[in-house]
Formats: C-alpha cells, structure tokens, sequence
C-alpha cells in the first residue's frame, strides 16, 4: 500500500509539473548562467582541487542547483493549504509517509533532469568527466534533494504564510552556499573558515563529487559524503514524515 500510495502521489505532483515545461526548464536558469559567466574566469586558475576548473565548479553547481530548490519547495504546500488541497487529503486513508515520499521523489526527479541538462551544457564548454563519476553525482543530487525537500515541507507545515517561510530557508540556504564549498574549494579559505565549513554537511557531499568527477572513488571524500547524504536523507524523511503525520496532512 505505501509503494501504491507513493506512486499515486508521485504520478499527480509529476504531472502538474509535466504541465509546467517552462517552470522545469526555469529552475535550471541560475545555475547555467554561473556556468556560462562565471566558469570562463576559472579556466586555468589555481583553484587547489583536482582537476581541471570545469571538474570544481560544476559538481558545486549541481549541489547548488538541488540546494535552492529543493528548499523553497515547501511554498507548494503553503499555496495547498490556502487552496484547500491539504484539507481534502486529511480525510483519505492514504499513507502519511506515501504523501511526503510522493512529492519529494516528484523534486528528485525534476532536479536530476535539470542536473543532467546543466551537465550537457558544461560537456560543451569544455567539461571532460568519466561517465560513473557523473553518474554518482546525478545520485549525490537525489539524495539532497530528498533531503532538504523534506525539511522544507517540514517547515512549510508549521509557518502560516510565504512572508515567514521566505525569509526563514533564505537565512539557512546563503550561509550553506557560502560555507560548504559550492562555487570554490574550501581549501582556498582561511584555516578558521574551512574548520567552520566542516559543520556543514553539504561540504562533505561536494567533495565526494569532487573526486568522482576526476574519476576517484575510494577515498575518504567519497566515504563521508555517501555516509553524510545517506544519513542526512534518513534523517530528514524521518522529520518530514513526523510532522506530516502530526499535523494530519
């Protein structure tokens, strides 16, 4: 019944987005135009990673891409609740769980299809990674995103307006962007900064990415990202499927 439920939920929030091609199609915009304006002034630069300068940034900005939207996804909920939508779903038998894993599997799956156009952009501005690293991080990208998904509706359930909820995943996505690496390699940093980066749990993930896309798996990068995005993703759902079930969503 949850796997039923699941892709019940999963099929109804697929298809609005299918029905929005340009929405789809716009989350992917940010993150090209760092790649387009901002990826020319790296080439050749010093950045202390592996890798050419096309293998730093663009794992960062598949992360950054899964980190924006996934947490402003909880705004859907918002507009549900005003609508009625929750209201009515609070009287099926339809499984708690089922009705966040439906919705956030929905966000994987977008956010993965704009990571795999983004990465075909940067193929043609020069990027050379192996298949099974950029693979791994199609899969780094997933589990953010079910990750920070499920936090944002988490939280979307308990604000009463976008005023609140706005200004809230704003203070948290700037300051995760800033210290975990996305756009530069921590190791550029001041020794005090890249310590403080360590508590964000997003820099363990773009390292692993790092190393994949220079065609490295078995390090201690990719060991703590696989274990922080796999934990982080359980923990999250656990969360987010906590306060569904409290509030009778």
């Amino acid at each position: 019944m949850l796997l039923h439920d699941t892709g019940l939920i999963y099929g109804r929030y697929l298809r609005q987005t299918l029905r929005s091609r340009f929405a789809m199609l716009f989350g992917v915009l940010m993150p090209l135009l760092y790649l387009l304006f901002f990826g020319p002034l790296l080439t050749d630069l010093p950045l202390g990673g592996k890798g050419s300068s096309w293998q730093v940034l663009v794992p960062g900005l598949l992360l950054q891409l899964g980190l924006f939207g996934a947490l402003f996804a909880g705004f859907m909920i918002i507009l549900e609740n005003g609508q009625g939508v929750v209201e009515r779903m609070r009287v099926t038998p339809v499984s708690r769980l089922a009705l966040l894993l439906g919705r956030v599997l929905r966000d994987a799956t977008v956010f993965v299809f704009q990571a795999v156009l983004l990465v075909l952009a940067a193929l043609v501005m020069g990027l050379r990674a192996p298949v099974p690293g950029v693979l791994i991080g199609f899969g780094f990208v997933a589990l953010l995103t079910l990750s920070l998904a499920s936090l944002s509706y988490a939280v979307a359930m308990k604000v009463r307006s976008p005023q609140e909820f706005g200004p809230l995943i704003n203070a948290v996505s700037m300051p995760s962007m800033l210290l975990s690496g996305l756009m530069l390699p921590m190791t550029l940093a001041p020794a005090w900064l890249d310590v403080l980066s360590h508590f964000v749990p997003f820099r363990y993930m773009v390292d692993a990415m790092r190393d994949a896309y220079v065609g490295e798996y078995a390090t201690a990068h990719m060991l703590y990202g696989v274990v922080v995005a796999v934990g982080f993703a359980a923990l999250a759902v656990t969360v987010g499927t906590r306060v569904f079930r409290k509030a009778g969503a």
